[in-house]
């Protein structure tokens, strides 16, 4: 089982050098490096080179590093994917992924160069039709995680944002079924706010209840309540430990369940109990 902490994953334009330098200090479990949407058309050249550098040159740590590119339809697509991969990305991040021949066309170009060999592909998942092939996204080549695209979805969708995004949940939750299905990672879209801590509080308290294994974010400020929200509380450590002991003992006495705390615990609930400590030590690890 992977582990690996995606609590928060922070937006960096990559046009921007005392931003990528600060990235390298920042209490992130995932840099999203942008080169599409954060970046002025008459910069795009010179984001590209100044981030393939940069990725050469800084050390980011334990911190998972997606580069989201340009589109591949578009003109700047091609020429991102050829100047990142010098740089041998740990992911490549594909916008406006409506169906899995995107994420198979960007598996064969990163199968013809050396340096990708072991770059992964994450998908955004920003638009209707892509919503409804995620399933087959998910399980294509190369496949590692999914981001929620939630401002491009609500736009395409005609939906109003309301706080308790109910318009937008089976949206989200389509996704979120088709990454848990595959084994691979399910990221929350932004919350756009960023001045707004009770807010976001909430909306992260949502998609963690929902299954999301994080949020997106567009402002360093977001970080604390993100990794906050997405970690094993002291509580839900507590009761893992206490289900595994019980039903550790109960099971040398010849018994198949347990009870804690005036509840059955049985061995799904021991799969879930060792997760939750699984990913506590994982955050721990990284944060040491």
């Amino acid at each position: 089982m992977d582990t690996r902490p995606f609590r928060s994953v922070l937006y960096i334009p990559g046009s921007k050098e005392r931003a990528l330098e600060k990235a390298t200090s920042l209490a992130a479990d995932a840099i999203i490096f942008d080169l599409e949407d954060a970046v002025a058309l008459e910069e795009k050249a010179r984001a590209r080179v100044l981030l393939a550098e940069t990725l050469q040159s800084l050390d980011y740590g334990a911190r998972a590093k997606l580069v989201r590119i340009n589109a591949l339809s578009t003109d700047w697509g091609m020429a991102d994917l050829d100047v990142i991969g010098s740089a041998a990305p740990e992911a490549i991040l594909l916008p406006k992924v409506d169906e899995a021949s995107q994420i198979e066309a960007l598996a064969r170009l990163l199968d013809a160069r050396a340096e990708t060999a072991n770059t992964r592909i994450w998908a955004m998942m920003e638009s209707p039709l892509g919503v409804l092939n995620a399933a087959a996204i998910a399980r294509a080549p190369r496949m590692a995680g999914f981001i929620m695209g939630t401002n491009d979805l609500a736009k395409d969708m005609g939906c109003r944002f309301r706080p308790d995004r109910l318009p937008l949940l089976a949206a989200l939750q389509l996704p979120l079924i088709a990454a848990k299905a595959a084994g691979i990672v399910a990221v929350d879209g932004v919350y756009n706010a960023f001045k707004d801590e009770d807010g976001l509080r909430a909306e992260c308290e949502q998609g963690r209840d929902m299954g999301f294994d994080g949020k997106t974010l567009i402002h360093p400020a977001q970080l604390a309540i993100a990794n906050e929200v997405f970690s094993p509380s002291a509580a839900e450590i507590d009761l893992a430990q206490r289900q595994i002991e019980a039903f550790d003992a109960a099971t040398a006495r010849g018994e198949g369940v347990a009870v804690v705390d005036g509840k059955i615990v049985e061995n799904l609930h021991i799969v879930t109990a060792k997760q939750i400590l699984a990913k506590a030590q994982a955050i721990a690890d990284m944060t040491e």
